[in-house]
């Protein structure tokens, strides 16, 4: 009897841990239907048969089910599919719009309300020949572009999807299951795609937004959840969603490379996408109903850095009006992170040469996208080339050369807490990871955070590699703008909620207005909060100022110390860590040149 109860709890369980595998795996749903199968098979053979077979035989049955759950798992594993313009099955389709490179047609959303365009190609793929090239102007298309599928992501690293799952669970709290969404999304080096959000039905002159997406240039793609356009667009205004050529493909540089430019140009081709995509925003966007002449350009954590660095490369000039930076910039002396000179671009491109024994770009670009795409952590930093960029952008500031006019920015207020997860800092490690990074500053860091505990090291190495990375440069950007005349307004997002709270990329659901309806994760301050980040959005999109009436003022950061705080309250408040600030200053250099 012992015996069989034993069966039943370890099948069971070992039924439960490889259907969740199949799930999570997002396997399809005939995959799920022949394990159930197979295992009602198993448990029925082993009750008529097994329980009186001698163990070998017994064996023999287990070892059978688990590999009929291991062929299922291949057989019926996710296919590659191009990810839907919306949700709604059979969405209505919107009329023709005329565009440069041809007519093109897109999707309604299930109310009607919003008409959305997907995989719309604004340059030529850059591939074979064109692979670490200025983009190409499109040539356009024959017949009717139907816009209603996300083009590929840009080439980058892919995990299995049981661990994106995983992620999903673990980091956002938020997995679904659901039988539509078992399929892979693809990715190509053929990437340089935009999709467009626009209110339904004829509208003219409406505020534009064009957002670059983050992932430490390494990866991500312009359709995910947290920034879709389509609450912007239900207020009246276009979104524009951007892809771009990221690691090795989008800034590796050659002097090879250099020297066949035209422009003298290497290492800044996912910026020159960027700006490629702006150029058609102004060429087209009026047919989807936006101003051209008024464009807002945003982008977080990396995203944010190559906004940062389209405000003073002179390619981008008149391409956009205002800018909103999210938890990055690359405005500080020596920007921490996705920035470097040209020299060091130059010895790591050749680093990259040889690894691969390529004796020139050639050589190089016969090498499958496949292979090369796992350099995209040495090949992710944009890179002071001379021709998108001069200069670093703290030198243009600092001669008043930019091209925005008024700044939204911000951080959270745990923005390292993805970062450093599993490398949290102890009393042991704590002075050395002061030590390693801050050089000559480390002992004014030690005397501002003089840890005792284990505790105390966590969090002070926390709010130092937060500060660090990503608020520090904020307060660069905010006073290179109050010096520069520039209408700035800076936040600070502190709100927790059940979701990611106020970690890196936390705030971005709430600003673009997409906090799930039926969310328990998020309560009714969650969603008053969304409310008013998005109003504050949608004002500064119209005028360059976020005010209005029905929300509490937003005062401009002149002295770069007052921030707006979105968390339990919305209110203004102070910059918590001017002390550390200053050593930061004393570290990086600032004002000596």
């Amino acid at each position: 009897m012992a015996k069989k109860i034993l069966f039943v709890i370890f099948s069971v369980l070992l039924f439960a841990i490889m259907l969740a595998v199949l799930e999570l795996n997002k396997n399809t749903v005939l995959g799920m239907i022949l394990f159930i199968i197979a295992s009602a098979g198993f448990w029925a053979i082993h009750a008529l048969m097994l329980a009186k077979a001698n163990g070998g035989f017994k064996f023999l049955g287990w070892f059978c089910w688990i590999a009929v759950f291991v062929a299922i798992l291949f057989i019926t594993w996710p296919p590659v599919k191009a990810v839907p313009a919306v949700n709604a099955k059979n969405p209505a389709h919107t009329g023709i719009i005329t565009i440069k490179q041809g007519e093109l047609r897109g999707v309604y959303t299930e109310d009607g309300k919003v008409e959305v365009y997907t995989g719309i190609p604004y340059a030529k793929a850059p591939v074979g020949e064109l692979r670490w090239k200025e983009p190409q102007d499109h040539d356009g298309w024959e017949g009717v572009l139907e816009a209603d599928h996300f083009a590929p992501m840009s080439m980058q690293p892919t995990n299995l999807p049981i661990y994106n799952s995983l992620a999903q669970i673990i980091g956002y709290h938020d997995y679904k299951i659901s039988l539509d969404e078992r399929y892979i999304p693809p990715v190509s080096e053929d990437s340089l795609y935009l999709n467009v959000w626009k209110p339904a039905g004829d509208v003219s002159g409406l505020p534009v937004l064009v957002y670059v997406h983050g992932g430490s240039l390494q990866t991500g793609q312009p359709w995910y959840g947290d920034y879709r356009g389509e609450m912007l667009a239900r207020e009246n205004a276009v979104v524009v969603n951007i892809g771009y050529r990221l690691g090795v493909f989008g800034f590796y540089a050659d002097e090879e490379l250099s020297a066949e430019s035209s422009n003298g140009t290497t290492g800044n081709y996912g910026l020159l996408d960027q700006i490629k995509a702006l150029e058609w925003v102004r060429d087209n966007i009026v047919s989807f109903g936006g101003d051209p002449n008024n464009v807002t350009l945003a982008g977080e954590s990396a995203g944010a850095a190559s906004v940062s660095a389209l405000c003073t490369s002179p390619l981008a000039k008149g391409l956009f009006k205002r800018v909103l930076l999210e938890s990055s910039t690359v405005a500080s002396v020596e920007p921490p992170h996705s920035f470097r000179l040209f020299d060091e671009a130059i010895k790591s491109g050749k680093d990259l040469k040889a690894r691969y024994g390529c004796e020139n770009v050639s050589e190089l670009r016969m090498i499958p996208a496949e292979k090369l795409v796992g350099e995209a952590d040495t090949q992710h930093h944009i890179t002071v080339d001379g021709y998108v960029l001069k200069e670093t952008p703290y030198q243009s500031y600092k001669k008043g050369l930019h091209n925005e006019e008024q700044i939204m920015h911000g951080y959270n207020l745990e923005e390292s807490a993805a970062f450093i997860m599993f490398s949290r800092a102890s009393m042991k490690t704590y002075e050395s990871n002061v030590r390693g990074y801050f050089k000559d500053c480390a002992d004014d860091i030690l005397a501002l955070y003089p840890a005792k505990t284990d505790k105390e090291a966590d969090e002070y190495w926390a709010e130092i590699f937060g500060a660090t990375f990503f608020d520090y440069p904020h307060y660069c950007l905010n006073r290179l703008a109050v010096e520069n005349g520039i209408d700035v307004y800076e936040y600070t997002f502190t709100k927790h909620n059940g979701r990611l709270g106020p970690w890196h990329s936390g705030e971005e659901v709430y600003i673009y207005g997409n906090i799930p309806d039926d969310s328990p994760l998020f309560d009714e301050r969650d969603r008053e909060l969304s409310r008013q980040m998005n109003k504050y959005l949608l004002n500064f999109m119209n005028c360059g100022d976020p005010n209005s009436d029905a929300l509490p003022t937003w005062e401009k950061n002149i002295s770069s110390y007052d921030l707006m705080e979105f968390g339990d309250k919305t209110e203004m408040t102070k910059e918590r860590k001017p002390e550390l600030y200053k050593i930061l200053d004393k570290f990086t250099g600032w004002g000596e040149n």
